[in-house]
């Protein structure tokens, strides 16, 4: 790890963060610095920025897609018109929650639901995160319950302790090996920063 090839990265918010350097990690670099965090209008604007770091080094930029495109290349296009020799431009169909589910048994266990509730085609939900909102409800641990799930009234769309769980899951159980065989935005993006790895060290 200490000789591997730094990436850097852009992301939506924190669990994509996880997810990002995960990512890296697998496909043989080291995480670099990850900027944004701070939502998709944020990457937006700086997009621009990201593609001309690109000319010279790897780098990953990483959205979900919502509902902003049928599928992801449309929104690449869109996004960058021109992209850069080393971008790795890459969309979580349709948010990184399915990239989550794709590996059944080990959220199944992590939330303690019953694998057959977890949805075997991930990539096919409108809206994976209220799907994993749901699954923390139906959770047999109360402490699940609590941290992933929004109380009423509170006016907010994910529970307290939402993306800290999340980035547990990540880094502790998710096995990409696995959800990347359920997964096919996922093992896109996979084979997108091992490409990149192997130009450079070409």
């Amino acid at each position: 790890m200490d000789g591997a090839l730094i990436i850097p990265a852009a992301v939506e918010g924190i669990v994509d963060e996880a997810v990002a350097q995960k990512l890296i990690i697998k496909a043989g670099g080291r995480p670099g610095t990850v900027y944004g965090k701070n939502g998709k209008p944020f990457l937006r604007q700086k997009i621009q920025g990201f593609n001309n770091a690109a000319k010279g080094r790897p780098w990953l930029v990483l959205l979900d897609l919502d509902n902003d495109a049928e599928c992801p290349p449309p929104l690449f296009e869109s996004w960058v018109p021109d992209p850069a020799p080393y971008l790795c431009f890459r969309v979580a169909v349709r948010e990184v929650e399915a990239w989550l589910m794709a590996d059944r048994d080990s959220l199944a266990s992590f939330l303690a639901v019953h694998p057959n509730r977890i949805p075997e085609n991930p990539e096919q939900l409108d809206d994976p995160k209220r799907e994993m909102i749901n699954l923390a409800r139906r959770s047999r641990r109360l402490a699940v319950r609590k941290d992933m799930v929004p109380r009423e009234g509170s006016g907010r769309s994910v529970g307290p302790a939402y993306s800290s769980r999340l980035i547990e899951y990540i880094h502790n159980f998710w096995r990409l090996d696995t959800a990347s065989e359920r997964s096919e935005s996922l093992r896109r993006a996979i084979d997108c920063l091992r490409r990149m790895v192997t130009k450079v060290e070409l």
